[in-house]
């Protein structure tokens, strides 16, 4: 049965998430955005789907490509933008930027600028949840770089030993900055590597935000049922630059054509197409777009007219006793 409400929820996420990323491609050239940008255009499905079959309770950590794992468990843009502009409103008072966003209270532990570092954190939540027997999991998007981190296998090895409830997502773009995993990778395929292992793992690649978010219920039920670690290994292409907000078709080591190929079945115009399809009114779509419009919209312009923090700020919550 289609259920109207929640397959809207899901493209919901997903535009919000393309339109807030195409707001700071219209203004980042301004200069006032002091961070640099690593954009999630084209595997916006994955952090939708998966933060979809996630419960409350979960534990989500990220990596520094975080605008889409943030805008789909935090579900908003005000502070998200703030933080962008570097100021006193956002996530982190300013001070995190775009790499280090946040927000616990809707259980976004941390994302972090440095390559791999989240997933033994990652791992640590699952062990406080298996201490407290409360029924959670900690799940942590990583890119396919991150698997040449020797940090990822001892994660992984730790977690199969001790059987911790964690959910490794591989967010494969099948670069490493510019090189291609067939030069770094002495293996052909990463799940059948972490399949020796004591858990469940599950590749499959697609661009479909409900086959994403069928594919972690299920990961989810074995986890439950086996007790065991999962891991899931999603390819995707990413539409532009590794770090910045233009394509890079002119650097030599990707091809238009591989972007256009992808680009049909780009994961917000297939879930807009499957609504249209399964009877939702055209114009509530429109509407429904229209309000996260001007949803984004405002937010940058408050973002710009907020105060920054006071230098004081620099000095808090960067240490703890």
């Amino acid at each position: 049965m289609f259920d109207a409400k929640f397959h809207t929820a899901l493209y919901t996420d997903l535009y919000r998430i393309r339109t807030a990323e195409e707001a700071i491609q219209a203004h980042y050239n301004e200069d006032e955005m002091k961070t640099p940008m690593h954009m999630s255009m084209g595997g916006e499905a994955i952090a939708a789907g998966v933060c979809a079959a996630l419960d409350e309770g979960d534990d989500v950590f990220g990596t520094y490509r975080s605008h889409a794992i943030y805008i789909a468990r935090v579900k908003e843009t005000e502070k998200f933008f703030a933080e962008m502009y570097g100021k006193k409103t956002g996530t982190a008072r300013g001070k995190a930027g775009s790499m280090h966003l946040a927000s616990p209270e809707h259980g976004l532990i941390m994302t972090s600028a440095v390559v791999g570092t989240t997933i033994p954190v990652a791992v640590g939540a699952a062990f406080a949840h298996a201490k407290k027997k409360d029924g959670n999991i900690a799940a942590v998007f990583f890119g396919d770089g991150a698997t040449d981190e020797g940090v990822f296998w001892e994660s992984v090895n730790l977690a199969c030993s001790m059987q911790l409830p964690v959910l490794f997502i591989c967010e494969d773009n099948e670069l490493a900055i510019h090189t291609p995993a067939s030069h770094r990778h002495g293996y052909e395929r990463v799940t059948e590597v972490v399949a020796q292992f004591s858990c469940e793992a599950e590749s499959e690649t697609t661009t479909d935000v409900e086959r994403i978010y069928e594919i972690t219920k299920d990961m989810k039920r074995r986890m439950k049922e086996t007790g065991r670690p999962g891991f899931l290994h999603l390819p995707y292409y990413r539409y532009l630059e590794h770090v910045g907000v233009n394509k890079d078709f002119n650097q030599g080591y990707r091809s238009k054509a591989e972007f256009e190929e992808w680009y049909t079945k780009d994961p917000v115009t297939l879930q807009r197409k499957r609504l249209i399809k399964s009877g939702v009114i055209e114009s509530e779509i429109t509407a429904l777009e229209s309000e996260i419009n001007t949803e984004v919209e405002e937010s940058v312009a408050r973002a710009k007219q907020a105060p920054f923090a006071e230098a004081e700020e620099t000095y808090k919550d960067v240490y703890h006793e």
